[in-house]
């Protein structure tokens, strides 16, 4: 029984990973595409295990981005634990890409002709759980007038469907145009960094979930951050992407103190 109960727990972890939730920092880090974990008993989804490595099942380096900047600002975080291929939590449920049947280039047979106690299934094991947790958090803060800043860590593809992508990064937002546009801009500092806003994406209520729902609808200063995955790919590209982005959080944050305290 209790063999049995661990590979359970092993091919069904929580479904978010929680970090440092009560970090004192105002930044809260989610990372809906942290994880390429899909349980033995949905075989892959009829893919090659390569697949599995690929973009379509998981942002390559977000995770670890995402971590070593919960460490670096003492910042609470969230990352999913399962693949986007089971489930994508940046995606409203009623969106055609929730659940996606093809994803790039790539059919995905285990999703095809799902029946809808499947689909309930997954919304309620993955998708319900992760966004409760970080509801969960910010309604804790708001009680306490704790300010906050969401931040979705993302990567991509430098190329998509045979077309080449110029940018290094990208800044990603609904209602936080100011917010966005001053990340841009303090990223762009580095001259051989391409940088820009709503690229290679633009947000849209069909498309995303995170930062529009958890932060838009909240009034609370909501971006995402799209940063291209070759850069982020090793330890040493993880690292310096991780101190680019620690200094214009760390700058935000000091702009909103400040603010504060007038």
């Amino acid at each position: 029984m209790n063999n049995h109960n661990e590979r359970r727990r092993m091919e069904w972890p929580a479904p978010v990973e929680r970090i440092n939730e009560e970090g004192d920092c105002p930044i809260i880090l989610v990372c809906e595409h942290a994880s390429n974990h899909i349980p033995a008993e949905y075989d892959g989804l009829g893919l090659a295990p390569s697949d599995l490595t690929r973009h379509i099942a998981w942002d390559i380096g977000a995770a670890a981005v995402a971590r070593r900047l919960s460490a670096l600002l003492d910042a609470p975080a969230f990352l999913g634990a399962y693949s986007r291929l089971l489930i994508d939590l940046n995606r409203p449920l009623d969106s055609a890409t929730s659940i996606p049947v093809r994803s790039e280039a790539t059919v995905i047979a285990g999703n095809h002709d799902l029946s809808p106690a499947e689909r309930r299934r997954r919304q309620a094991m993955i998708f319900a759980p992760f966004q409760a947790a970080i509801a969960e958090l910010l309604d804790r803060r708001a009680m306490t007038a704790r300010p906050s800043i969401l931040v979705a860590i993302h990567s991509f593809n430098p190329t998509f469907l045979g077309e080449q992508r110029p940018w290094h990064a990208g800044v990603l937002f609904g209602e936080a145009h100011a917010l966005g546009h001053r990340l841009v801009a303090g990223l762009a500092r580095e001259p051989e960094l391409v940088v820009a806003a709503n690229q290679p994406y633009s947000v849209s209520r069909e498309e995303d979930y995170s930062i529009l729902v958890h932060g838009d609808d909240r009034a609370i200063p909501a971006v995402l951050i799209e940063l291209r995955n070759d850069g982020v790919e090793t330890p040493t590209g993880v690292e310096a992407w991780v101190d680019r982005l620690a200094g214009v959080l760390l700058g935000e944050v000091a702009q909103m103190e400040a603010e504060v305290s007038r």
